[in-house]
C-alpha cells in the first residue's frame, strides 16, 4: 500500500544545493517516488546561530515503507552522504526530516510524527506550505498555511530557485 509523506532537507555545509538534489535522488531510490517539491529557500540557522545559512526544502513523496523505515532509510541517507552529529542544531552536510505520513499521529521513543517543531519554524512551514499548503496537521486540525500564519517565528525565508525539474 502506498503511504503519502512530506519530508524537509537542510544543508548548510559544502555545496548546499548539490547536497539537496544528491537527498533527493537517494530518498527516490530508497523511500519512494518524487510526487513534488517545493522551490529551495535560504534561512539563517535556527537554534545555534553562530552557523552558515541554510538551504531549505520540502518533498512530497509516496512510498510503500512504514513510518519507522522511512525514519531508518533517511537516516541512512544522512549517514552515507557524511552527516555526523555532533552537537544539536549544529552544522550539517544534510538533514533529512520526516513532518507527515499521512495524518498518522505517533509518538514513540525514536520517531514522533507529525514532527514536533513544524509549528514553531517558518524555514520548514515556507516551503512545506508551497507543496502541501491545504494538508491538515492531524494534531492541531490546522491546515499547513494556517499553522503558517499563527507562526511567531520571525526568521527570514529567502526564496533561491524554483524546484529543480530533475
Amino acid at each position: 500500500m502506498n503511504h503519502q509523506i512530506c519530508l524537509h532537507l537542510g544543508s548548510n555545509m559544502g555545496d548546499r544545493r548539490e547536497n539537496l538534489r544528491r537527498a533527493t535522488r537517494q530518498i527516490a531510490e530508497k523511500v519512494g517516488k518524487i510526487d513534488d517539491q517545493s522551490s529551495i529557500y535560504q534561512t539563517e540557522a535556527w537554534g545555534e546561530t553562530a552557523q552558515p545559512d541554510f538551504l531549505n526544502q520540502s518533498i512530497l513523496a509516496v512510498t510503500k515503507l512504514t513510518p519507522s523505515e522511512v525514519l531508518n532509510t533517511i537516516l541512512s541517507i544522512e549517514e552515507k552522504m557524511g552527516r555526523i552529529r555532533e552537537k544539536r542544531w549544529g552544522p550539517r552536510l544534510i538533514d533529512i526530516d520526516l513532518l507527515f505520513y499521512e495524518a498518522v499521529i505517533l509518538n514513540t521513543p525514536d520517531l514522533t510524527l507529525p514532527h514536533p517543531q513544524i509549528s514553531f519554524r517558518n524555514f520548514v512551514l515556507i516551503p512545506t506550505m508551497e507543496i502541501f499548503g491545504d494538508f491538515i496537521h492531524p494534531v492541531f486540525n490546522l491546515s499547513v498555511e494556517e499553522l503558517y500564519l499563527r507562526c511567531r517565528d520571525k526568521g527570514e525565508v529567502y526564496l533561491m530557485e524554483a524546484p529543480d525539474p530533475n
